[in-house]
């Protein structure tokens, strides 16, 4: 074990870097923690906000993940509002984009991910992104206005859960994707229809294999127009359409960049420099996999695993299985692995026809995930199976 750092410094302040400032305190560390965030708000969780939040059965506060008295009571300095715009590995020092230069002993970098958006909406009202919570009440405000017609532009699990919760506030919802499938390349054709069937059953209007053209309207948006020649008239149009990991600020920093900030096994940037959450990338050696995961749990033992390696270099590889939730309607849906559309996929318990059940995906001999909907003790179990890299044999053979 090596000297741990005199200080440490969080370039982030959502779960993951929470997280790793929890766990410092947790491991001992006693010296200064510095939490940054580019947000003004304390430290909150992103999952209600599509969901609990979003319908209006939340308040904002109830997402909040600690205050800003709870952080000073262990010690945590939260500089929050302030964003960083470079670091200088070699110098050790990080850049504010109020000028001011901060030099820092241990780093953490979790500076998470950002909305990809259309080109052409900007000065457009009613066109929205949901990543933030100041996202999620501009959109509920819109909602609140009860609009004739919500438009939701890619079928991924923030734009379904988005669709989800409009429908249940009783609006009318479109829901375009550019995929012959929602979620094919996640879940593989087979299980993406199945989602897709979900929404249908609700009364969504499920636009498949067709994308955006553009999107208009007199100051505020009145219409999307679709790659087959369609226009879908809009109140609101919330676009679902992936990130893109928070790594501009990098540049010239002496770190490898590449489709977020690269890592070892044990999420090790540089000397003394650690990457948790939506911006980490690094080899997952469960998987035999270099990978950036965007999940809730991920951005929650990715931020833990970094400190404790911060503080100490025996620590080993950072090998998960990711796991993640989706809530839509009246579904629970998981999912846990790494798969591919291309797997093997067999439904392992319950019914597809009834909307509760569990498939398990296989590769090489291999399990490789589970997904399960409205079955949360068999994704667990099955979950257990891939951390101990059984056999697909194994898992099909397993009496859950």
């Amino acid at each position: 074990m090596t000297s741990a750092p005199g200080s440490v410094t969080i370039v982030g302040a959502s779960l993951a870097g929470l997280n790793a400032a929890e766990a410092l305190r947790r491991e001992g560390f006693d010296g200064p923690v510095t939490l940054i965030g580019a947000e003004s708000h304390p430290p909150y969780d992103r999952p209600p906000l599509s969901k609990q939040v979003l319908a209006g059965d939340w308040d904002p506060d109830r997402a909040a993940l600690t205050d800003s008295e709870e952080l000073a009571s262990d010690g945590i300095e939260a500089r929050l509002g302030v964003r960083a715009a470079g670091l200088d590995v070699a110098t050790r020092e990080l850049t504010l984009d109020t000028g001011e230069t901060v030099a820092f002993d241990g780093l953490v970098i979790a500076t998470g991910a950002r909305c990809r958006t259309l080109g052409g909406t900007e000065g457009l009202d009613g066109v929205h992104v949901l990543r933030s919570l100041d996202d999620c009440l501009a959109l509920r405000a819109d909602f609140d206005a009860t609009p004739q017609r919500v438009v939701v532009v890619g079928a991924g699990f923030i734009g379904a859960e988005v669709a989800a919760t409009a429908r249940g506030r009783g609006l009318e919802v479109t829901l375009v994707e550019a995929l012959p499938t929602p979620l094919g390349r996640v879940l593989g054709d087979e299980m993406g229809q199945v989602c897709a069937d979900v929404h249908r059953d609700h009364g969504v209007d499920l636009r498949t294999g067709v994308g955006v053209d553009g999107i208009s309207g007199d100051g505020r948006v009145q219409q999307v127009r679709l790659s087959d020649g369609s226009v879908v008239d809009a109140d609101v149009v919330v676009v679902g359409i992936g990130v893109i990991p928070n790594t501009e600020w990098l540049e010239g920093s002496g770190l490898e960049i590449d489709n977020g900030v690269v890592c070892d096994p044990t999420c090790l940037a540089a000397a003394g420099v650690v990457a948790a959450g939506d911006v980490a990338r690094w080899p997952n050696e469960l998987f035999g996999e270099t990978m950036r995961v965007e999940h809730w749990d991920n951005a929650a033992q990715q931020g833990s695993h970094a400190a404790r390696r911060l503080l100490d270099e025996s620590v080993g590889p950072f090998t998960p299985v990711p796991w993640f939730w989706s809530d839509q309607y009246d579904r629970k849906i998981q999912l846990a692995g790494r798969v591919r559309p291309d797997d093997e996929v067999r439904v392992v318990n319950g019914s597809v026809d009834e909307r509760r059940f569990a498939a398990i995906y296989g590769r090489a001999g291999r399990i490789t995930g589970v997904l399960g909907f409205n079955r949360p003790r068999h994704v667990m179990r099955y979950r257990a199976l891939i951390e101990q890299r059984a056999t697909y044999e194994e898992a099909l053979s397993a009496n859950f």
